[in-house]
């Protein structure tokens, strides 16, 4: 799945920080992910719709507000799909009393439409005093039938009477007004004006009845008990939580990148850069594989390995930056040593597949390792205070200066040569003045 919906759901969720009782701050990049693939999976397992029991599903074994989830879901990548399959996602995600009065304009707009056609075609069999039309103004009534139909059954699912009374009263008023617009346009007489009034009263009040009747009857109706579908999509969301973390393990990351690589390379020849960071490649992979571990990923002169332990990737990141120093010496054609700086973190990711861990592009435990990194003074490592506490000898191991980004923190480890030396002592004290 695409994660590019993260970045834009955490810029517009932005917009929310002002609110007090937002729980934007407390929604963590993996808490967006977590609640991206459930609904995408939820999705995918329900035919492609993502209803409102289905949304408040995911908010609850989430923790997100539902607003939160509407909007991740709308923002999510989406894949080639035709115009009905979007305007009915776009609907479904909107809010419940939202999408009632989306439906009672949309519905109420086409019935006036309909009268209004069929007036005009009455009036033209009127006058023509023949057969003219019936055919059309049949059809006309039927789609009338249907469309009304469709407004009751609108208000009989609105979630409380008030939006059930609400969404009926507009359905009729609405429809009215239409009628009477099509009537001025068509030159057709009409004296809807005088029971818009009425017709959005007994709206109203048809709305309350028949809301309470379907409340009363859902079972024998045929309709979803809603406290009952949310309790079976939470379980639904459950089971494909303990699939998503079948995969989930801990890893440690090691984050390993050139100083200043671009200008080392404007100042060179070409073909001697392309052979010195080929050799580097392979001079930080060959150690990867002695510690155990793996190249993760690679962007530009910035590698990424994995490692099973913290212990393994300490080792390896000591071994890197004592033995970049041959590398420099007989294979570095630059002229320019190549000095790198080490980010070292560790913590639990879910993997698509649990036995390749190449196939995790987006977790927190990289990022981190990275910061860490780019924090580190050059020819030193930044172990993260995570992984230092599984380190044999804990952060003893590594050193006693601290190293602090904007989300962690970490000890310092510097080789020998890059201690500071001691102060030199000053000149023997001259002998004293014998009085």
């Amino acid at each position: 799945m695409n994660w590019a919906a993260v970045v834009k759901f955490k810029k517009v969720s932005q917009q929310f920080e002002s609110h007090p009782d937002s729980l934007t701050h407390h929604l963590s990049e993996d808490g967006v992910q977590q609640m991206l693939i459930l609904a995408e999976r939820l999705r995918e397992s329900s035919g492609g719709v993502l209803d409102d029991a289905a949304i408040l599903a995911v908010s609850e074994a989430t923790g997100a507000p539902p607003e939160y989830v509407r909007l991740a879901i709308k923002l999510r990548p989406q894949e080639k799909e035709g115009l009905t399959d979007r305007v009915r996602n776009s609907f479904l995600t909107l809010e419940p009393d939202t999408r009632r009065y989306v439906a009672a304009t949309a519905g109420a707009t086409a019935l006036g439409i309909v009268e209004g056609l069929s007036r005009s075609f009455q009036i033209i069999a009127d006058k023509t005093a023949q057969q003219v039309g019936t055919a059309q103004i049949q059809l006309f009534q039927v789609m009338a039938i249907l469309l009304i139909t469709a407004g009751i059954y609108n208000a009989g699912v609105s979630k409380d009477s008030k939006v059930a009374a609400f969404s009926a009263a507009l359905f009729a008023g609405l429809s009215c007004i239409v009628f009477a617009v099509m009537c001025t346009i068509l030159q057709a007489p009409n004296t809807a004006s005088y029971w818009l009034l009425p017709l959005s009263a007994l709206g109203a009040i048809g709305g309350l009845i028949t809301h309470k009747l379907v409340d009363n009857y859902r079972g024998k109706l045929g309709l979803n008990d809603p406290v009952r579908e949310r309790q079976e999509l939470l379980q639904q969301l459950v089971d494909i939580q303990d699939k998503l973390r079948s995969g989930e393990q801990a890893y440690t990351f090691l984050s390993v990148d050139i100083v200043g690589s671009t200008r080392m390379k404007q100042m060179a020849d070409p073909l001697n850069v392309e052979f010195t960071f080929t050799e580097y490649h392979k001079f930080v992979e060959m150690i990867a594989r002695r510690y155990g571990g793996r190249v993760h990923s690679t962007a530009g002169d910035g590698i990424t390995l994995a490692f099973d332990s913290p212990g393994q990737a300490f080792g390896a990141a000591r071994t890197v930056q004592t033995g970049i120093i041959e590398l420099n010496t007989f294979r570095n054609k630059i002229g320019v040593p190549i000095v790198l700086r080490c980010g070292i973190h560790t913590g639990k990711i879910v993997a698509p597949d649990a036995s390749d861990v190449t196939t995790i592009n987006f977790a927190e435990v990289i990022d981190i390792s990275a910061h860490l990194q780019k924090a580190c003074p050059p020819g030193g490592i930044v172990v993260s205070d995570a992984s230092c506490t599984m380190l044999p000898g804990g952060p003893a191991a590594v050193g006693t200066d601290r190293i602090a980004t904007d989300n962690s923190s970490g000890y310092l480890w510097l080789p020998k040569s890059a201690a500071k030396p001691a102060p030199a002592a000053g000149p023997p004290p001259l002998p004293a003045n014998p009085s």
